[in-house]
Protein backbone atom coordinates (compact mmCIF):
# COMPACT_ATOMS: atom_id res chain seq x y z
CA UNK A 1 0.00 0.00 0.00
CA UNK A 2 1.72 3.81 -1.21
CA UNK A 3 1.62 6.97 1.39
CA UNK A 4 2.15 9.01 -1.52
CA UNK A 5 0.11 11.75 0.24
CA UNK A 6 -1.23 13.01 3.85
CA UNK A 7 -3.96 13.69 2.78
CA UNK A 8 -6.34 10.73 3.55
CA UNK A 9 -6.04 11.68 7.23
CA UNK A 10 -7.09 15.03 6.47
CA UNK A 11 -10.34 14.21 7.26
CA UNK A 12 -10.19 11.97 10.20
CA UNK A 13 -7.34 13.92 11.89
CA UNK A 14 -8.89 14.27 15.38
CA UNK A 15 -8.87 10.48 15.50
CA UNK A 16 -5.42 11.35 16.46
CA UNK A 17 -4.47 12.67 20.30
CA UNK A 18 -1.25 13.52 19.72
CA UNK A 19 1.23 13.64 17.03
CA UNK A 20 3.00 10.40 17.84
CA UNK A 21 -0.95 8.55 17.26
CA UNK A 22 -0.76 10.36 13.76
CA UNK A 23 2.78 8.86 13.08
CA UNK A 24 2.37 5.57 14.36
CA UNK A 25 -1.07 5.25 12.05
CA UNK A 26 2.02 5.02 9.05
CA UNK A 27 4.21 2.65 11.29
CA UNK A 28 3.31 -1.29 10.29
CA UNK A 29 3.92 -4.52 12.06
CA UNK A 30 6.98 -5.29 10.05
CA UNK A 31 8.37 -1.98 10.20
CA UNK A 32 8.57 -3.06 14.09
CA UNK A 33 9.66 -6.29 13.37
CA UNK A 34 12.88 -5.12 11.49
CA UNK A 35 13.67 -1.84 13.37
CA UNK A 36 12.80 -3.31 16.72
CA UNK A 37 11.90 0.52 17.96
CA UNK A 38 8.71 2.10 17.83
CA UNK A 39 10.45 5.55 18.35
CA UNK A 40 12.80 4.43 15.50
CA UNK A 41 9.87 3.79 13.24
CA UNK A 42 8.45 7.17 14.09
CA UNK A 43 11.65 9.01 13.48
CA UNK A 44 11.70 7.64 9.82
CA UNK A 45 7.99 8.23 9.35
CA UNK A 46 8.66 11.88 9.92
CA UNK A 47 11.05 12.48 8.02
CA UNK A 48 9.14 10.97 5.06
CA UNK A 49 10.77 7.97 4.56
CA UNK A 50 7.39 6.34 4.15
CA UNK A 51 5.87 9.09 2.26
CA UNK A 52 4.68 12.39 2.52
CA UNK A 53 3.09 13.37 6.12
CA UNK A 54 2.14 16.00 8.08
CA UNK A 55 4.69 18.09 10.02
CA UNK A 56 4.29 18.58 13.92
CA UNK A 57 3.36 22.26 13.80
CA UNK A 58 1.02 21.34 10.33
CA UNK A 59 -0.77 18.63 12.55
CA UNK A 60 -1.25 20.97 15.27
CA UNK A 61 -3.07 23.24 12.75
CA UNK A 62 -4.99 21.19 10.99
CA UNK A 63 -6.51 19.28 14.00
CA UNK A 64 -7.02 22.83 15.52
CA UNK A 65 -9.61 23.80 12.65
CA UNK A 66 -10.68 20.63 12.55
CA UNK A 67 -11.87 20.63 15.92
CA UNK A 68 -12.89 24.08 15.69
CA UNK A 69 -15.44 23.10 12.77
CA UNK A 70 -16.71 20.11 14.47
CA UNK A 71 -17.55 22.67 17.49
CA UNK A 72 -19.38 24.95 14.76
CA UNK A 73 -21.08 22.69 13.01
CA UNK A 74 -22.54 21.02 16.43
CA UNK A 75 -23.63 24.44 17.85
CA UNK A 76 -25.41 25.18 14.56
CA UNK A 77 -27.20 21.61 14.88
CA UNK A 78 -28.23 22.54 18.61
CA UNK A 79 -28.99 25.96 18.05
CA UNK A 80 -31.70 24.98 14.69
CA UNK A 81 -32.80 21.83 17.20
CA UNK A 82 -34.10 23.58 20.11
CA UNK A 83 -37.54 25.40 20.85
CA UNK A 84 -36.97 28.82 19.70
CA UNK A 85 -39.44 31.62 21.86
CA UNK A 86 -41.48 33.66 19.55
CA UNK A 87 -42.10 37.63 20.27
CA UNK A 88 -45.20 36.92 18.26
CA UNK A 89 -47.00 34.39 19.32
CA UNK A 90 -49.89 34.62 20.76
CA UNK A 91 -50.18 38.41 19.15
CA UNK A 92 -53.45 38.94 17.24
CA UNK A 93 -52.10 40.88 14.40
CA UNK A 94 -53.61 43.26 11.79
CA UNK A 95 -51.44 45.18 9.86
CA UNK A 96 -50.28 43.20 7.17
CA UNK A 97 -45.95 44.01 7.67
CA UNK A 98 -46.21 42.47 11.27
CA UNK A 99 -47.96 39.61 9.93
CA UNK A 100 -45.41 39.69 7.39
CA UNK A 101 -42.29 39.83 10.28
CA UNK A 102 -44.00 37.19 12.60
CA UNK A 103 -44.16 34.93 9.38
CA UNK A 104 -40.51 34.94 8.83
CA UNK A 105 -39.59 35.23 12.33
CA UNK A 106 -38.80 31.41 13.51
CA UNK A 107 -36.43 30.96 9.93
CA UNK A 108 -34.59 34.52 11.14
CA UNK A 109 -33.74 33.21 14.54
CA UNK A 110 -32.87 29.77 13.52
CA UNK A 111 -30.92 30.86 10.92
CA UNK A 112 -32.78 29.78 7.87
CA UNK A 113 -33.28 32.51 6.62
CA UNK A 114 -32.02 36.17 6.75
CA UNK A 115 -33.74 38.84 5.56
CA UNK A 116 -33.36 42.38 5.22
CA UNK A 117 -36.84 45.06 5.54
CA UNK A 118 -36.55 48.36 3.99
CA UNK A 119 -38.93 50.89 5.89
CA UNK A 120 -39.15 54.51 5.34
CA UNK A 121 -41.39 56.75 7.62
CA UNK A 122 -41.54 59.71 9.99
CA UNK A 123 -40.00 59.78 13.74
CA UNK A 124 -40.95 61.23 16.81
CA UNK A 125 -40.20 64.31 15.84
CA UNK A 126 -41.68 64.76 12.16
CA UNK A 127 -38.26 63.74 10.37
CA UNK A 128 -38.56 61.02 7.44
CA UNK A 129 -36.23 58.22 8.09
CA UNK A 130 -35.86 55.52 5.70
CA UNK A 131 -33.19 52.37 5.37
CA UNK A 132 -31.82 48.37 5.47
CA UNK A 133 -32.32 46.49 8.91
CA UNK A 134 -30.69 42.91 9.49
CA UNK A 135 -33.77 41.29 10.65
CA UNK A 136 -32.20 38.50 12.20
CA UNK A 137 -29.69 40.61 13.80
CA UNK A 138 -31.96 42.90 15.50
CA UNK A 139 -34.40 40.05 16.96
CA UNK A 140 -30.63 39.16 18.52
CA UNK A 141 -30.47 42.21 20.30
CA UNK A 142 -33.62 43.39 20.58
CA UNK A 143 -37.10 42.89 22.30
CA UNK A 144 -39.71 42.28 19.33
CA UNK A 145 -42.37 41.79 21.61
CA UNK A 146 -43.31 45.58 21.80
CA UNK A 147 -43.30 46.25 18.47
CA UNK A 148 -45.32 42.84 17.49
CA UNK A 149 -47.84 44.29 20.39
CA UNK A 150 -48.08 47.95 18.98
CA UNK A 151 -46.16 49.47 21.48
CA UNK A 152 -43.05 50.36 19.74
CA UNK A 153 -42.66 50.88 16.07
CA UNK A 154 -39.84 49.23 14.18
CA UNK A 155 -37.78 52.53 12.74
CA UNK A 156 -34.32 51.67 10.98
CA UNK A 157 -30.99 53.19 12.77
CA UNK A 158 -27.67 54.73 12.36
CA UNK A 159 -26.29 51.26 13.45
CA UNK A 160 -28.50 49.57 10.67
CA UNK A 161 -26.85 48.50 7.64
CA UNK A 162 -28.06 51.47 5.80
CA UNK A 163 -30.09 54.71 7.03
CA UNK A 164 -31.20 57.85 5.92
CA UNK A 165 -32.22 60.93 7.79
CA UNK A 166 -34.34 63.75 6.45
CA UNK A 167 -34.09 66.48 8.84
CA UNK A 168 -37.05 68.74 7.20
CA UNK A 169 -40.31 68.18 8.18
CA UNK A 170 -43.00 67.28 6.56
CA UNK A 171 -46.53 65.31 6.04
CA UNK A 172 -46.72 61.64 6.11
CA UNK A 173 -48.71 60.85 3.18
CA UNK A 174 -51.24 58.63 3.10
CA UNK A 175 -50.03 54.81 3.11
CA UNK A 176 -53.45 53.40 1.65
CA UNK A 177 -52.90 55.82 -1.46
CA UNK A 178 -48.88 54.55 -2.14
CA UNK A 179 -48.38 52.34 -5.72
CA UNK A 180 -46.13 50.10 -5.72
CA UNK A 181 -44.49 51.91 -8.86
CA UNK A 182 -44.48 55.10 -5.74
CA UNK A 183 -42.83 53.06 -3.13
CA UNK A 184 -40.24 51.72 -5.77
CA UNK A 185 -39.31 55.30 -6.66
CA UNK A 186 -38.75 56.26 -2.80
CA UNK A 187 -37.28 52.96 -2.50
CA UNK A 188 -34.57 54.00 -5.42
CA UNK A 189 -34.11 56.96 -3.78
CA UNK A 190 -32.83 55.91 -0.39
CA UNK A 191 -30.98 52.96 -2.49
CA UNK A 192 -28.80 55.54 -4.18
CA UNK A 193 -28.03 57.97 -1.11
CA UNK A 194 -27.18 54.64 0.41
CA UNK A 195 -24.55 53.96 -2.52
CA UNK A 196 -23.35 57.30 -2.67
CA UNK A 197 -22.67 56.85 1.11
CA UNK A 198 -21.05 53.61 0.55
CA UNK A 199 -19.16 54.16 -2.90
CA UNK A 200 -17.66 56.98 -0.57
CA UNK A 201 -16.70 54.53 1.72
CA UNK A 202 -17.85 56.65 4.79
CA UNK A 203 -20.13 54.73 7.77
CA UNK A 204 -21.44 58.39 8.83
CA UNK A 205 -22.51 61.32 6.06
CA UNK A 206 -24.08 64.54 7.59
CA UNK A 207 -25.17 67.45 4.78
CA UNK A 208 -27.15 70.42 6.11
CA UNK A 209 -30.62 68.56 5.95
CA UNK A 210 -29.20 65.12 5.74
CA UNK A 211 -27.97 62.18 8.16
CA UNK A 212 -26.65 58.72 6.40
CA UNK A 213 -24.61 56.26 7.45
CA UNK A 214 -23.97 52.83 6.59
CA UNK A 215 -22.87 49.55 8.44
CA UNK A 216 -22.20 45.73 7.91
CA UNK A 217 -23.46 43.36 10.40
CA UNK A 218 -23.13 39.97 11.30
CA UNK A 219 -25.03 38.66 8.54
CA UNK A 220 -24.49 41.09 5.75
CA UNK A 221 -21.29 42.48 4.47
CA UNK A 222 -22.01 46.17 2.75
CA UNK A 223 -20.05 45.89 -0.33
CA UNK A 224 -18.85 49.77 -1.10
CA UNK A 225 -16.78 49.45 -4.10
CA UNK A 226 -19.52 47.45 -6.83
CA UNK A 227 -19.67 49.50 -9.87
CA UNK A 228 -23.10 48.55 -10.60
CA UNK A 229 -24.57 50.08 -7.15
CA UNK A 230 -25.15 48.86 -3.55
CA UNK A 231 -25.07 45.50 -2.31
CA UNK A 232 -25.47 42.98 0.76
CA UNK A 233 -23.22 40.39 0.46
CA UNK A 234 -24.24 37.45 2.79
CA UNK A 235 -21.36 36.16 5.03
CA UNK A 236 -22.89 32.69 5.71
CA UNK A 237 -22.89 31.34 1.74
CA UNK A 238 -21.57 34.51 -0.16
CA UNK A 239 -24.11 35.47 -2.49
CA UNK A 240 -25.17 38.95 -2.88
CA UNK A 241 -28.32 40.31 -2.48
CA UNK A 242 -28.93 42.88 -4.27
CA UNK A 243 -32.02 45.34 -3.30
CA UNK A 244 -31.90 48.17 -5.82
CA UNK A 245 -35.80 48.19 -6.90
CA UNK A 246 -34.66 47.99 -10.96
CA UNK A 247 -32.64 44.75 -11.04
CA UNK A 248 -33.53 40.90 -9.39
CA UNK A 249 -32.63 40.85 -5.55
CA UNK A 250 -30.52 37.78 -6.67
CA UNK A 251 -29.88 34.06 -6.19
CA UNK A 252 -31.56 32.44 -3.34
CA UNK A 253 -33.68 35.85 -2.70
CA UNK A 254 -37.06 37.36 -2.82
CA UNK A 255 -38.24 40.81 -2.91
CA UNK A 256 -41.88 41.61 -1.29
CA UNK A 257 -43.61 44.69 -1.60
CA UNK A 258 -46.08 45.52 1.53
CA UNK A 259 -49.02 47.62 1.97
CA UNK A 260 -48.47 48.83 6.18
CA UNK A 261 -51.21 50.74 7.90
CA UNK A 262 -48.39 51.78 10.32
CA UNK A 263 -45.84 52.36 8.00
CA UNK A 264 -45.30 54.59 4.86
CA UNK A 265 -43.15 52.29 2.50
CA UNK A 266 -41.43 48.90 3.58
CA UNK A 267 -40.39 46.03 1.62
CA UNK A 268 -38.39 42.70 2.56
CA UNK A 269 -36.04 40.78 1.19
CA UNK A 270 -35.33 37.55 2.04
CA UNK A 271 -32.45 35.60 1.71
CA UNK A 272 -32.81 31.31 2.25
CA UNK A 273 -29.90 29.48 3.05
CA UNK A 274 -29.38 26.39 1.96
CA UNK A 275 -29.00 23.18 4.17
CA UNK A 276 -26.30 20.34 2.75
Amino acid sequence: MEYSTPARFHGSITQFKVYEDYLDSRVTPMDLFYLKSRELARKLVEHGHKGTVLSREEFEEKKAAAQAAEAAKSNTFYNRSRPVTLASAGKELKDYFLKALAEREEANRSGKMTSVIFIRDHNTLGQEVSGYIDYAHRLKTQDFEPYFSGKKRLMPGRSDLCHKEHRAVTPAPAPATTSHLQQGRVDRFTYTVCNVLSGKKEHYYNWKTQVSTSNSSPNFEVIYDNPNGLLFKNKRDKKILNVDPLSGPGEDSNRTFLQSDVYIHVVIYDHNIRTV
